[in-house]
């Protein structure tokens, strides 16, 4: 339904209560800019709570995603933001072990 051409994971939490423009504001603080067809992933301290903003061209769209059991796997150390492939946006909104998908997942020496 959008297009999203790029996927950006800030690791550093968001608080919930943000809204449209406070989650905007933070994707400028964190990524620079807020570029067109691209989307933002931000999670709460205790990883249970997703929000991703994503830019369509025209305006901006503000989606979220509560997890009733578990948590997201969200990275906790390391650089403050990350680039997915889709198919670990799509691992990620539902839960799984997104960073072990494409060629993080490979499989080199037995």
């Amino acid at each position: 339904m959008i297009r999203i051409d790029a996927v950006w994971l800030a690791v550093a939490p968001l608080d919930m209560r943000a809204g449209t423009e406070s989650a905007l504001a933070r994707v400028v603080n964190v990524f620079g800019a807020a570029r067109p067809h691209h989307a933002y992933l931000f999670a709460n301290r205790r990883a249970n709570r997703l929000k991703v903003l994503v830019h369509d061209g025209i305006g901006v769209w503000l989606a979220a995603r509560r997890l009733n059991q578990g948590k997201f796997v969200w990275p906790r150390e390391g650089a403050s933001t990350l680039t997915l492939t889709r198919a670990q946006l799509d691992a990620l909104v539902l839960g799984l072990p997104w960073a072990r998908i494409g060629e993080a997942g490979v499989i080199t020496v037995l």
